[in-house]
């Protein structure tokens, strides 16, 4: 279970979610910040990847977290089905350390019953994680 710490009284967007990841790393790049009934998600997602964080110990940083439908459908290649509008989903980098080694610890981490099993793709500048519960892989690197 992780706490919840407060650093702004109002302000949901600056409340950190673990001990790394604040609710404002994870709105939509078109301003809307994440819909309240989709916190928990990204709450669940945040959790997953502090435990990646920890096991690298270095920041991942969130590219993409929640979109809303209409950011979402204008962005090429993304799915009309996207775990990002659920707030189930992350697009990440770790800076130093290659996406698609990214995923192959994700992948261990899962194995090992430490992350949750989920989506992870590949690609060429980032890795996605997602928590939508059940097994979902594809390289487009």
């Amino acid at each position: 279970m992780i706490a919840t710490f407060l650093f702004s009284n109002d302000q949901t967007k600056r409340m950190y979610i673990t001990i790394n990841f604040k609710m404002d790393e994870f709105e939509c790049h078109d301003g809307t910040p994440v819909p309240y009934q989709l916190e928990e998600n990204v709450r669940l997602v945040a959790e997953n990847l502090q435990v990646l964080r920890d096991y690298l110990n270095k920041p991942v940083h969130v590219l993409s977290g929640y979109r809303t439908k209409s950011y979402n459908s204008h962005l090429k290649g993304a799915s009309p089905k996207s775990q990002h509008m659920l707030g189930k989903a992350a697009d990440i980098v770790v800076h130093g350390i290659p996406p698609w080694k990214i995923a192959d610890m994700i992948e261990e981490l899962i194995r090992k019953g430490k992350m949750m099993e989920g989506g992870v793709g590949r690609y060429d500048n980032f890795t996605h994680y997602d928590v939508r519960g059940h097994r979902a892989r594809w390289d487009l690197t």
